[in-house]
């Protein structure tokens, strides 16, 4: 049996190492501080320390500084006691619960597909845990209950959110974050590729892509099936477009817009010399930003260019 090196899957994702389960046993646990376990489950510090004194939930590592420190194991037992919590059950009843009656209840809950706020507490789990199974499970029976594209809507963007945090704050690791991201990918491509492929009368070309050096395309993605869905002809580019590939693109086919996103850039500086350069290549071509996590795009643009506050905008502009 082989196992993919977190190591060096998190060092760079594009490489696969394969290692011996037995060299794995060898791999010391992730360690969690306190401030993981607050912003990864939602439980505040407070609580987590009044849970540890007064019910001995957790087992926490003590540095010699006396800092507390927590193993995988023990962040996910408090992901499954925290779901639990959040669904009115009182921390005396749950501690009292064996582990797999915990697990029980948490598939049982996260299987109530009208809380979305336990979907995505789910997602998290699954995501810590790379449980595709898991994974699965809440995706397919949210996409049942209420459809795939209000699922991405109302259970993935949430989720995309919260990643988001968790990433900026160091809570997780690249090879959890590429592993879901992937998996949602997978989903997206399948939806794309199911949907009937009929076009309306008035169909409209709409060219996707994100400029070089942006790689977060779950966004574009979505906006890709939203595009086809409604019966418009797309060509899709994908990530990290060189400018002098788009000018050729654009000089073999004439699309009617083109949809972009911009996720990595945070200055307001940076983001407006990136739109500058591509509608020096689009011309008269309106250019879509799609503001999916609605990030303060309030300063001066090209007026070609014109920013979706949401999927709904942009719904209503297709």
């Amino acid at each position: 049996m082989f196992n993919i090196s977190k190591a060096k899957a998190k060092q760079n994702p594009f490489c696969v190492v394969l290692i011996s389960e037995e060299a794995m046993q060898s791999v010391p646990d992730t360690i969690y501080s306190i401030k993981d376990l607050e912003r990864l489950s939602g439980v505040k510090a407070h609580t987590i320390r009044m849970w540890e004194q007064r019910y001995n939930l957790l087992t926490p590592l003590r540095s010699d500084t006396n800092i507390r420190n927590y193993s995988g194991e023990e962040l996910r037992k408090l992901l499954n006691v925290a779901v639990l919590n959040q669904k009115g059950l009182r921390i005396s009843d749950i501690v009292k619960m064996s582990p797999d009656e915990i697990n029980a209840r948490v598939v049982e809950f996260t299987s109530d597909f009208g809380d979305h706020r336990v979907q995505v507490e789910g997602l998290v789990i699954a995501m810590i845990d790379l449980d595709e199974a898991r994974f699965n499970h809440i995706l397919a029976g949210s996409t049942l209950r209420i459809g795939f594209e209000n699922t991405m809507l109302q259970v993935i963007y949430p989720f995309f959110k919260k990643v988001g945090v968790l990433w900026l704050t160091g809570s997780i690791n690249a090879a959890q974050e590429h592993f879901i991201s992937n998996l949602i990918r997978q989903k997206l491509v399948v939806a794309i590729d199911s949907l009937p492929g009929q076009r309306r009368p008035d169909a409209r070309t709409f060219l996707l892509f994100l400029p070089e050096g942006e790689l977060h395309e779950m966004g574009l993605l979505f906006h890709s099936y939203l595009i086809q869905r409604a019966g418009h002809k797309v060509i899709y580019l994908g990530q990290s477009v060189p400018l002098k590939d788009l000018q050729e693109v654009l000089r073999i086919q004439k699309p009617d817009e083109c949809v972009t996103a911009l996720l990595s850039y945070n200055a307001k500086e940076d983001i407006e010399a990136v739109l500058n350069a591509i509608v020096r290549v689009t011309g008269e071509l309106p250019v879509h930003v799609v503001n999916s996590f609605q990030r303060d795009f309030s300063f001066s643009a090209p007026s070609t260019v014109r920013f979706s506050e949401s999927v709904q905008d942009f719904k209503t502009a297709l």
